[in-house]
Order: structure tokens, then sequence, then C-alpha cells
């Protein structure tokens, strides 16, 4: 068998799928009159649906990343207080962007001194403004300066920002921490747990296990104990998840022992869904909304299959032209994320409205996939321009 290659390029193509997935499930939540099997499940039904797994497995890819990450700085000869400031700082930027964006749900226009579209659009700025990969030629001055303006520009909206009803209003509140807010507290706990276990598996896997447990007792009843921003645990079992798998992947193709891998990655995907459903009646059914123990471990197993099946494809038959559309997806993935809030804004603010076969039915299902691929080509050509988010 052809001998894996060091850089696992699979992950970034995992990362475009599954950005790309999260676009179109985030667009075809307005549609009506679509499968059941695309939706997200309502909280109390004992099941889930095709939106209902995208989250998850971004969590799951970022665990895959985290040790790539965090082994590239030490390579480098960074200190650890320097590695800790850094996991700080991402962390940081995710925690405060998904803050803004969950107060956004509750915005009053009305009482507010911009309008809905406008106050998305210039925080979205400054976010970029803030985070951007500057580029090397461009003075430290000149970076700071751009910093800055980006700084008051959110210190600004967040002033400006008027939330609640006319009767009960109300400014910044952290209600819930939003996506990016919940990849930015499970990753500042994952990382710090990689990098105390310094990537090594003993250490690495027994701390996975004991989030695991905390996300497992929690929903059985058993554990009663306020954790903090660890909450039940859920995001974090999933974020280690990935990187206990990419640091098995690692671990074998260094010893050249690709036979194992194939039959780990096997293993641990169906074990893992086999867990989800055992532990199903015991914990609160598959849940997405209450993050429940099934959905943990069923996600994160069919997640691991995929991508042995994308590390064939991709690291094996070296088909990652086959992705070539979506790719930015995978190497701006911030931007990505962030863009479908001004492309909204913008359509609003020209009062732009979809013809009304594409709000419904396969028309809708089109759409959606549509703007998925054009928020993709839009980060495409900003990539051109060296106009990207670095967190």
């Amino acid at each position: 068998m052809k001998q894996l290659p060091k850089r696992i390029l699979s992950i970034d193509v995992l990362r475009a799928i599954t950005m790309f997935l999260m676009i179109f499930v985030n667009d075809v939540a307005g549609v009506d009159r679509i499968p059941k099997w695309i939706e997200h499940t309502a909280a109390d039904f004992d099941g889930m649906g095709f939106s209902d797994i995208i989250f998850p497995a971004f969590l799951f890819i970022v665990g895959l990343s985290l040790p790539f990450a965090i082994q590239g700085r030490i390579k480098k000869g960074d200190s650890h207080l320097s590695i800790v400031t850094y996991i700080v700082l991402r962390a940081l930027a995710l925690i405060i962007m998904g803050f803004f964006h969950v107060n956004l749900e509750s915005y009053n226009a009305d009482a507010a001194l911009l309008s809905y579209p406008v106050f998305v659009i210039v925080l979205t700025m400054g976010f970029f403004l803030i985070w951007l990969d500057y580029p090397s030629q461009l003075t430290k001055t000149w970076r700071y300066i751009l910093i800055t303006v980006g700084i008051l520009i959110v210190a600004t909206m967040a002033y400006l920002y008027k939330g609640g009803s006319t009767e009960h209003p109300k400014g910044l509140e952290p209600e819930w921490w939003g996506i990016l807010g919940i990849i930015g507290w499970a990753y500042f706990f994952a990382a710090l747990v990689y990098l105390i276990s310094k990537g090594k598996m003993a250490v690495l896997l027994p701390a996975f296990m004991v989030f695991a447990v905390i996300n497992i007792t929690i929903h059985m009843d058993l554990l009663h104990v306020d954790l903090w921003m660890i909450g039940d645990a859920s995001s974090i079992t999933l974020m280690l998840g990935g990187a206990v798998v990419s640091t098995l992947y690692t671990g074998l193709i260094g010893k050249g022992k690709d036979s194992r891998l194939w039959i780990s990655l096997t293993l641990s995907g169906i074990l893992a869904i086999a867990f989800g459903f055992v532990i199903r009646p015991y914990s609160g059914g598959i849940s997405k909304i209450y993050s429940t123990p099934a959905w943990v471990f069923i996600c994160m197993g069919i997640t691991i299959l995929v991508f042995e099946l994308l590390v064939y494809v991709i690291d094996i038959k070296d088909k990652k032209n086959w992705f070539s559309l979506i790719k930015p997806a995978g190497t701006s993935t911030l931007t990505c994320y962030l863009m479908p809030y001004i492309l909204y804004a913008l359509f609003s603010l020209i009062d732009f409205n979809y013809p009304h076969y594409f709000n419904y039915g396969i028309g809708g299902i089109i759409r959606s996939f549509f703007i998925a691929f054009l928020v993709i080509r839009i980060v495409a050509f900003m990539e051109k321009k060296s106009i990207r988010l670095k967190v």
C-alpha cells in the first residue's frame, strides 16, 4: 500500500465540505416544505436530522486540526506561555463574535439608532479589521491602526446595541454563546488539555474519556455540579475526540502501520455509533438541542467514518481536485461563516426577495445549495485579494 503522507489534506477537504453544508443548512432552515430528514429535529424528539450532524462534525474537525497547530508552534520553539496566549486569544476571538451573534437574535431595530442590516455589516467589518490576516508587506504601524479602528467599531456597536422589546429593553448579554462561542470555549479547554498532555495518547485518551463521562453522567442525572463553561462537556468531548483520532493517525503512519490505521478508524467509527445507540435510552435519547451523549457519539462515529473515506480519496488516491470548487471553505473557514451575515444584510438593504418557487420544496433546496456555492466563491475571490480572517 502507498505510504500515507505526513500532511493530512483530507482534513482540509472535510472542513470544506462541512462548512459548505453548514451554510446550506443555515439557509435551508428558512425554506418551507422540505423533507423532514433535512431539518433540525425538535428538542424533545428522540432522533436527529441531517442538519443536526453538521455542527458536531465541525467541532470534531477543529479537534483533528488542533494537534497540528500546537505541535507546529512547539517545533518552532514557542514557549508554553506563548502557546497558552495563542490559545486564549484565539478562543477569545470566537467567543466575542459568538456573543455578538447571539445578541443579534434579539436586536430591536425600532429602538436602535442603526437598522439591523447596517448594524450587522458595520459589526462584521469591525471583526474583519481586528482579525484579518494582514499581508506581511503591510507595516506594523498600519496594521495596528487598522486593528485599533476595528476595536473602536466593535466597541461602538456594543454601545449602540439595543435589544429586547420596547417594554423590556436590554443591552448585550450572554443568553448563550452561539455557534462560534461554543467552538471558542470548547477550543479553549481542548487545546489546554492537549498542551498539558504534550500530545501523548496515554494522557490525551483518558482526558477525552473524563469529559465523555461528564457528558454521560450529567444527562443520566448522576452529576449535579456547575462546571463553569465546560457545561455538559459535549463540545469538548467532540473536539478532544478529533484530537485523539488525528494523534492516532500521525502515530500509526509515523510507524508505517497503515493497515492498523484503517482498522482503528473503522472500529472507532462503528463503536462510537454503537455506543451512542446503547446509551440512548438511559441519557435522554438523541437530541442536538440537549447535546445528549447518544447524539455526541453517533455524530462522532459518522464523522470518523467520513474522515476515513476522505483519507482514502484525498491522501491515497490524490483526488483533491474533486473538491477544488469548495476549497476556500477549508482554508478560509471563518471568513465563509461570516460572509452570509453580510450577504443577507445586503439582501435586506436592497429589499431583495427570492422568486416564490425558491422559497419552498426542491426550489428552496436548490436555492440553498446555490447560496452556499455563492458564498464560497465570494470567499475564493477574497482569498486572491489576501482578504481572510486569521483565527
